[in-house]
């Protein structure tokens, strides 16, 4: 039997493993492992001698040689507890997932990790993603790691010192006048021509495997006890997935017992499509038809699977919320007084467990963890140090390499 394989999470149909995420059906196509040979070989007690870093879990991983792995030292990011946010809201536990001490600033730096370790064993050597921001300069540094080309597309109104990171690690990067999926679109449309891979969120299955790390690590800190609420700051929904997916693997091992965490997508008003599926009943969530959120990672209008994240968060018993922008600028000043510096995604958890609290949805006896998906000076005024193309279609990307002689 092979190490590992794809199963489609909607049509249950299972493949060889590929690079490809998706499955004929447009369901996602999920990493699956032969866990039974997992539990026999590894005891969870011997994770404490391994390397903290988030390869101390390569049996669940799927890089099939070790010297194939990509790695910043990426992973085992610290769980703060939070007294004085237990005190003030009357939890009896709250902690801090610290994703932002990653080595590029956010938990991207998971599933890049993951993506460009994958790619780099089966011979891929030029790689492109479509990115709100953090995804871009990811990907961008485990590429230079590896020897790799890259080229990253962001929106326009992407924050200048995420764009000032693709350009420093050596991506070549592009601005469009649009959203994350009109560059996902440019990418797609210059695929064959430019040879570049579409390592865009679900495009192939190693994002998903790594930020699933996020998941494994917090079973560990906890000492293999999962907390009863996890509030995650949600765009494209891989992270939901991965974290998801690694508490079905430790349930198979036996590593882990009893009730899962209930899942709380929060999302941005103005650009919140999982929120309103839940607020509605749909299954599918609408792809939001006026955007007026704030360019962070939260804005995705139409998220990859949102199929599969609505399914998890309702087998989760959890919900999904939207918060205002007003709410995630008073939770950042709030994290910042407590020595956290968070983006204005890892902000919005904490806004929306004050809107859970106030609710009655989480309960005084109950523990709750909070991720910080990215450290606050990512956001700060900056301009790139060099003219960045902006273009609106792939015809423009590449009218400007034939100006410029790049490629």
């Amino acid at each position: 039997m092979d190490r590992f394989w794809q199963k489609c999470a909607r049509c249950a149909r299972t493949v060889r493993f590929s690079l490809n995420g998706r499955c004929a059906c447009g369901g996602t196509l999920l990493v699956q492992y032969d866990l039974e040979r997992i539990r026999a070989a590894v005891r969870k007690s011997a994770l404490k001698d391994r390397p903290a870093a988030m390869w101390r879990y390569k049996e669940l991983l799927p890089i099939a040689r070790e010297r194939s792995i990509v790695t910043l030292g990426e992973g085992w990011t610290p769980l703060l507890r939070m007294k004085p946010l237990e005190r003030k809201l009357g939890i009896r536990y709250i902690g801090v997932k610290r994703e932002e001490q990653n080595p590029t600033g956010s938990f991207k730096s998971r599933g890049f990790a993951s993506t460009i370790s994958l790619l780099k064993e089966h011979g891929i050597d030029y790689v492109a993603v479509p990115s709100n921001g953090n995804a871009a300069s990811a990907m961008a540094a485990y590429a230079a790691r590896a020897g790799m080309r890259a080229a990253a597309i962001v929106p326009r109104d992407c924050p200048g010192i995420i764009i000032e990171g693709c350009l420093r690690y050596g991506a070549a990067t592009y601005v469009v006048d649009g959203l994350i999926h009109d560059a996902s679109r440019i990418i797609e449309e210059g695929a064959a021509e430019q040879g570049w891979f579409h390592a865009g969120t679900l495009k192939e299955p190693g994002r998903v495997e790594g930020k699933k790390t996020m998941g494994l690590e917090l079973a560990e800190q906890l000492d293999w006890k999962l907390p009863d609420v996890i509030i995650y700051p949600t765009g494209g929904g891989s992270g939901m997935i991965g974290m998801w997916k690694a508490f079905q693997e430790l349930l198979e091992l036996k590593w882990i017992g009893g009730k899962l965490p209930r899942m709380v997508s929060v999302q941005e008003a103005g650009c919140q499509p999982l929120a309103d599926a839940m607020r509605t009943g749909a299954f599918v969530p609408p792809a939001a038809e006026e955007v007026t959120s704030k360019p962070t990672g939260l804005r995705v209008p139409n998220p990859p699977d949102g199929e599969l994240v609505v399914h998890i968060i309702k087998q989760s018993q959890g919900t999904a919320i939207g918060v205002t922008t007003e709410q995630i600028d008073e939770a950042q000043k709030q994290m910042g007084r407590l020595g956290i510096s968070s983006s204005p995604e890892g902000a919005a958890t904490l806004a929306g467990l004050v809107q859970l609290r106030e609710a009655g949805w989480i309960r005084p006896g109950e523990s709750v963890v909070l991720f910080n998906t990215s450290h606050a000076d990512k956001y700060v005024s900056w301009t790139p140090s060099a003219a960045v193309p902006v273009v609106r279609s792939y015809s423009e990307l590449r009218q400007h390499q034939q100006q410029t002689g790049g490629s």
